[in-house]
């Protein structure tokens, strides 16, 4: 059904949750997630982007009011006349980069915890900045396939045939170009309508297979903002028959009512495709992504009144990754995927996603955990080691205890998150490790190519002594 639903209730959500589990759901984000409170005043960075294109053309920014996520193609159609179009691009660009790169930028939330959700393996953005790969990349690899008319033939790329088998990668989609110096990204509404005529006329770097997934799976659209005209077309571009015999299903999540037009086309022509206005695409996230969490956390460390699950099997465990939750998680993620992706099961990790300190009988298992694993994983950063006092230098502590007992084979296998490889340069690391063993090297989680053939080693290691 397309008219509004009345309620957003657990069985609306759970269904939701499991089809993106299953990886049958697409996110495609817009210009209204680029949205922040600064001050008590609603920011958004097209209009950040735009007020500072009018300062380059010392255009008073007090005489010209600009529509929420329209900002540049109002400010776009306002210099046009007196300034070259093809500079708009490169001042555009280089707005966008000041902004973002600035120290006092602060990344929106909804971004944040949309690129925290690890079922999402495709991902689809209808903006030109780098926001939601750069979020990504806190936790895994990320692939950016980037679709524009005019890029050079040697820049342009496709979805990989092979990628569901990269677990520990995701791929991002730039569906009207991304920000360069040049035109090769969409800053107005005709341009707009380029990249769509190219998409429907498969012209120029088409990603044809990327397409090709994304009208097999459900799509959700967050805050895409979009005319009347433009979504319809996203809605039949992305879907393999006319909208009337629509097989898949889609939603779309916008901050103001959607237009009456676009609302009753829906309902006659497309009942698979579900308005949600109740929630703005902020609050959407914020809940998606806490029921996500709480179908992803082990039970043990979830909220009270949570649905239960068994606990993890300490004497099941192969490796057990030790780190500080508080500040390395999204690399730990992508440090367990890799190991995932080497040939371990789920039950042969002992990975704790959450930040909150374990209770008495939580911690007795992960003590039991470390006395029967086979290998334990501390996943060094400076900004864990900052802390005097966290729950994992105990883990640290009882592994050093159990190590003392083990002589002829590896036990502890460090490993540094940070850019800079400084096994000597942390003040909480134990001396017996810096001095005595050789620290692999992760940055950002994603392992280097020594250390994943020291993981598989030490994984064709522990199938040798099973058998």
């Amino acid at each position: 059904m397309s008219e509004q639903l009345a309620h957003l209730d657990d069985r609306f959500w759970n269904r939701l949750l499991k089809a993106i589990e299953e990886g049958q759901v697409v996110p495609v984000i817009g210009s209204q997630l680029l949205t922040w409170n600064d001050q008590d005043k609603i920011q958004t960075l097209q209009q950040l982007v735009a007020t500072r294109v009018l300062k380059f053309y010392n255009v008073d920014t007090a005489s010209v009011a600009l529509t929420p996520h329209h900002e540049l193609h109002e400010v776009v159609t306002l210099l046009k006349p007196t300034v070259n179009l093809q500079d708009l691009y490169g001042d555009i660009a280089d707005a966008l980069d000041a902004i973002t790169k600035d120290p006092a930028f602060k990344m929106p939330d909804s971004i944040k915890k949309l690129a925290a959700i690890s079922s999402f393996k495709l991902l689809v953005t209808l903006t030109p900045d780098n926001l939601l790969a750069k979020s990504l990349r806190k936790r895994c690899a990320v692939n950016e396939i980037v679709h524009s008319p005019s890029l050079p033939t040697s820049e342009a790329g496709d979805l990989a045939g092979d990628w569901l088998k990269k677990p520990g990668e995701v791929n991002v989609l730039y569906l009207f170009g991304k920000a360069q110096s040049t035109p090769v990204f969409a800053i107005h509404d005709e341009d707009t309508l380029e990249y769509a005529h190219n998409l429907l006329s498969r012209g120029s770097n088409v990603p044809l297979r990327f397409l090709g997934e994304l009208q097999q799976r459900g799509l959700l659209f967050i805050g895409s903002n979009f005319q009347d005209w433009l979504s319809r077309f996203l809605l039949r571009l992305t879907n393999q028959t006319r909208l009337a015999d629509k097989k898949t299903r889609a939603w779309l999540v916008e901050d103001d009512s959607i237009h009456p037009e676009l609302a009753l086309f829906l309902n006659g022509f497309s009942r698979e495709t579900e308005v949600i206005s109740e929630l703005s695409p902020q609050a959407f996230i914020n809940e998606l992504h806490a029921r996500w969490l709480v179908r992803n956390t082990p039970a043990e460390v979830r909220p009270s009144g949570s649905s239960p699950q068994p606990a993890p099997d300490p004497h099941s465990i192969a490796f057990f990754i030790s780190y500080s939750r508080a500040t390395d998680l999204p690399a730990a993620e992508q440090l367990y995927q890799t190991l995932r992706e080497l040939g371990l099961a789920e039950g042969e990790i002992w990975f704790d996603r959450t930040a909150i300190e374990p209770g008495g009988e939580f911690q007795q298992l992960i003590y039991d955990g470390i006395r029967s694993c086979r290998y334990f994983l501390p996943l060094i950063s400076a900004a864990a080691d900052r802390f005097d006092e966290k729950f994992f230098y105990r883990e640290w502590k009882a592994a050093i205890d159990r190590s003392k007992g083990i002589v002829g084979r590896e036990f502890v296998v460090p490993i540094i998150l940070d850019e800079e490889y400084n096994p000597q340069g942390y003040v909480g690391v134990p001396k017996e490790w810096s001095d005595t063993i050789d620290f692999g090297y992760a940055p950002g989680g994603i392992a280097d190519a020594r250390t994943r053939q020291h993981l598989t080693k030490l994984i064709r290691e522990l199938r040798r002594g099973e058998k």
